[in-house]
Formats: structure tokens, C-alpha cells, sequence
């Protein structure tokens, strides 16, 4: 049943990537809730890295808005989710405005989840080598598409008075307030790595005085009363608040036809075009009596993960157990299923391989035939070799790392059975990494990739399910139906 959302909210946005979208999203956050409200954070697009930082700004968990991955219907819902009974919403958005998906349009822009949210947006400029135009290019990103409702501009990166005074003079022709202005602050400067932050993980104590210096920062140079304004005459959204074991009831049983793959020569490992059937390897859902402990790896190593896998893995009948490879011997007592997700383990390889009695743990339980799902990082974890350093060799192969960064969305369709997925389910993801794994993909590769490029990658073994392409589970629900499924009867 639908409801009424009346949260008030802000999309934080600008013209191009390293604007400074991520030091006022995080400073707005932090200046908001050292005012006593309760700020529900949000970024649009799949990255794991900003959110570290917003939870730290806010106290809550930060959540991803991404209509790639998850179709635009799920926005609306997901942030309904997750600001539920919060004062204020803020949602950071992804590289310029108006970048989306490449060669889809508006999809997965910020520009499309802001009117999707029905919310006003600020847009960050960097002034640093401007002045009068600054007007052209407000007014240009305010006029393009008369849906977007673009509230107020924070000048960034700001030198001195005088220039202040021309960029303010510029914009009163726009038509478009300037509703906060930032000078340099290097101590708000947070180190990156691979077009991304370094995740807050890696540097706790460092990432806590930057987050409190870009709020410090932002209440210094911008109209918080004049933004809580703006966010206040958001529209209000008629829909039902996201919820995972709905989400569980009413999903769908895939898998869904297995699409054609356009004019490339046909791969038998894609399965005929046609129907599968709909009920095929689907577990049903039901509530039971017992929990089966699944073990997630986290720390430093692994930051990448999305908060509604948990919650989804919770409401199928999952106990979910964190854990840190770098410092834990062993898996947690009673581990019946093992979800290695995203991060940099490539940073931690000789602490990862010099915790063998970890690495044996997981081998004896991929052996066993346990359900094992892997993204990434994880993929790497579980190869024979990473840089040369012994990994947990649960998959025959040598990973290494690449100057080239693999990075973009991905459409993808299952082309093995696993404890994911039946074959034929389509599903929608993202790549992100600078190392390469050889072979690329198994007897049983996990997906056949789509698009940009048509080609098979991942391993499917036992109960394993490893790949690079990372996933978000909410839009699929039946991914983590099936996992606990398995956990509970393997």
C-alpha cells in the first residue's frame, strides 16, 4: 500500500565530477546533525565509498539510490526506506548532473533520481577558475530539462572576497541564489584512490576529523536555515516504504527468458533463447523456526556491501555474523553460508595471506559444498594466488593487479545454476577494479555480460558463486531467498 513521503530532502549535485559534491553532501549532513536532526543519508550510483563517510556525518547507514541496478521504481521506495521518521534526507549525487549510464539517456543520473524524489537541487560549482561565467553555466545545467528544479548554488573552491563579489555579481542575473560559499580547506582533502575516497575503514581516526571539518566548514559558509528551506518544499511521494521481507513475499520467480544476444556468434554457455522454466531450482520462501548463521566478512578489506543485503539475508532466516579476515582465525562459530563482498584486499594481501588458518577455514567450508558468494574482492580472496601471496585457493586461479581499471555498468544474464541463481536470471551490475583473475571465468562461468561487451565471466563450483560483477540484491530478492535456503539444507 502506497503512503505519503514528506521527508524533507536536498539532491546535492554539480556540473562535473571533483566539484566537491562529497565535502558539502558530507559537511551539510554533519552541520545538520550537530543541530540535533536526524539526517538520513543517501548517494545515487553504486558507490560503496561515500556512504562510509555520511554514516560517520550522520550516525546512520549510508544507502545507495541507483536505477541501473536496481530499475527507477526501487528509488522512490529505497529512500522511503531509508529516512523513514528522519527530520532531514540528504542524497549526494554522481559525477556531473546530467551523467547517467552511458548510452542510456538519463538513467542512473542525478539528475533522474531528483525527479524521481520530487526534490530540489543544490548545485556545487567549482569557482576556482571562473567568474563571470559562472552565470552561463548555472543558468545552462537550471535550464536543460525544466523537471530538475535547481534551488541554489554553493560556490566551491572560492579565493577571496573580491572573487566572491564577482561570482555573487554573475549570478544575480541567473536567476539561481548562492546559498553558501567555500573557501580552500585543505584540512578537508580526503585521500583517493582508483577515481574514489579512500574508505573510511582504512583510516577511522583520519576520516572522523575530516568529516568534522567539512561540517565545520559548511556551517561556516552556507545558509543552513535558507537549505532546510529548500529541502522543506520537496514534493511529496506516494509511495510504500521499502521492506525486506515484503520484498521477499512478493518478488517475483525468475528466472526470465534468456534474452538474444544480438548478432555475435551464439554461445552454447548462454542457454537457447526461449523460456526456461519459471519454477526451475526456485526454493520456496518460508518462515523457519531457526536462523542459519551466515558469516560476512568485513573490515578494512572488505567495505563494500550494500546495506539491504544484510537486511534481506536477516528477513529470509539469517543470523549474519560479521568478521574480519585480517585479524579473525576463524570463521564464526556455526557458519553455515560465507558472502565475501567488495573492497581493496589487494591493499591487505600480505596480511590476508599471512592469516593461513583463515584462509584454510574457507576452503574447508567451500569444500564442504557450503554456499559461498563472492563479489570482487571476494573473488580474489578465494584464488589460488593474489600478487604472487597465497590466497585461500578455493578456485584454481592467479589474480594480479592490472594498470587498467575496469569500471561501468554491466548487463548480465546467469548461465549456471548456483546458489544465487538458477540460469536464465537476468540481473543488472557494476564492475569496479584495477586487478585481473586468469582465466576469467570457469567450466560453469557465473554470467554472460551483455553489455558494453558481449562475454562470459565468474566461477560456479560447488556451492561457490564468485565474480567481479557486483550486484544489489534489492533488485532481486530472490538472490538472498535462495542463499539461506541452500545454508540451510547443505
Amino acid at each position: 500500500m502506497s503512503s505519503l513521503v514528506s521527508v524533507p530532502r536536498l539532491v546535492i549535485a554539480a556540473p562535473s565530477s571533483g566539484s566537491g559534491k562529497t565535502t558539502v553532501a558530507t559537511g551539510l549532513m554533519a552541520a545538520f546533525a550537530s543541530r540535533g536532526l536526524a539526517v538520513s543519508p543517501h548517494k545515487v550510483g553504486p558507490d560503496y565509498i561515500d556512504p562510509g563517510y555520511h554514516a560517520l556525518a550522520t550516525g546512520r547507514v549510508g544507502r545507495n539510490l541507483d536505477a541501473y541496478l536496481c530499475g527507477a521504481e526501487l528509488v522512490g521506495p529505497l529512500f522511503a526506506h531509508g529516512a523513514r521518521g528522519c527530520d532531514l534526507a540528504v542524497v549526494e549525487g554522481v559525477m556531473g548532473m546530467y551523467d547517467g549510464a552511458a548510452g542510456e539517456g538519463e538513467l542512473a543520473s542525478t539528475a533522474q533520481v531528483a525527479k524521481l524524489l520530487r526534490a530540489p537541487v543544490v548545485l556545487v560549482v567549482d569557482a576556482s577558475s571562473q567568474s563571470r561565467s559562472v552565470a552561463a553555466l548555472v543558468h545552462g545545467f537550471a535550464s536543460w530539462d525544466p523537471e530538475v528544479r535547481v534551488g541554489g548554488v554553493i560556490l566551491n573552491k572560492v579565493a577571496s572576497d573580491r572573487h566572491e563579489a564577482l561570482l555573487r555579481e554573475a549570478l544575480d542575473s541567473a536567476g539561481v541564489p548562492v546559498l553558501g560559499v567555500l573557501r580552500r580547506a585543505p584540512q578537508v582533502d580526503t585521500p583517493s584512490r582508483h577515481l574514489g575516497l579512500v574508505p573510511v575503514a582504512e583510516r577511522q581516526s583520519a576520516a572522523v576529523e575530516a568529516v568534522a571539518a567539512m561540517g565545520a566548514q559548511v556551517s561556516a559558509g552556507c545558509d543552513l536555515e535558507a537549505l532546510l528551506a529548500l529541502a522543506r518544499s520537496a514534493g511529496v511521494l506516494s509511495c510504500a516504504g521499502w521492506d525486506a521481507a515484503e520484498a521477499l513475499v512478493s518478488s517475483p520467480p525468475p528466472p526470465l527468458p534468456v534474452p538474444s544476444l544480438g548478432a555475435a556468434p551464439p554461445d552454447p554457455r548462454f542457454g537457447p533463447e526461449g523460456a526456461l522454466s519459471s519454477n526451475a531450482g526456485r526454493a520456496e520462501f518460508a518462515h523457519a523456526s531457526s536462523k542459519v548463521r551466515v558469516a560476512v566478512a568485513g573490515g578494512p578489506a572488505f567495505t563494500f556491501s550494500y546495506a539491504e543485503h544484510t537486511e534481506l539475508l536477516t528477513a529470509a532466516g539469517a543470523e549474519v555474523v560479521v568478521f574480519d579476515p585480517l585479524r579473525d582465525e576463524q570463521l564464526p562459530d556455526g557458519t553455515r553460508g560465507l558472502v565475501i563482498g567488495g573492497g581493496f584486499p589487494e591493499v591487505y594481501a600480505a596480511e590476508l595471506s599471512g592469516n593461513e588458518p583463515l584462509r584454510k577455514a574457507v576452503a574447508a567450508l567451500a569444500e564442504s559444498g557450503a554456499p559461498v558468494a563472492a563479489e570482487c574482492a571476494g573473488l580474489l580472496y578465494l584464488s589460488r594466488e593474489l600478487d604472487r601471496m597465497p590466497m585461500c585457493g578455493v578456485l584454481d586461479v592467479s589474480a594480479r593487479m592490472s594498470e587498467r581499471l575496469t569500471l561501468g555498468y554491466r548487463d548480465a544474464v546467469a548461465l549456471s545454476d548456483s546458489v544465487l541463481a538458477v540460469a536464465g536470471t537476468r540481473m543488472r551490475g557494476h564492475e569496479f577494479h584495477r586487478t585481473v583473475v586468469e582465466p576469467g571465468s570457469g567450466a560453469a562461468p557465473a554470467w554472460g555480460v551483455r553489455a558494453p561487451e558481449r562475454r562470459v565471466e565468474g566461477f560456479v563450483q560447488q556451492g561457490v558463486h564468485a565474480s567481479y560483477l557486483h550486484t544489489h540484491w534489492a533488485a532481486e530478492p530472490g538472490v538472498a531467498r535462495r542463499f539461506v535456503e541452500r545454508c540451510r539444507t547443505s
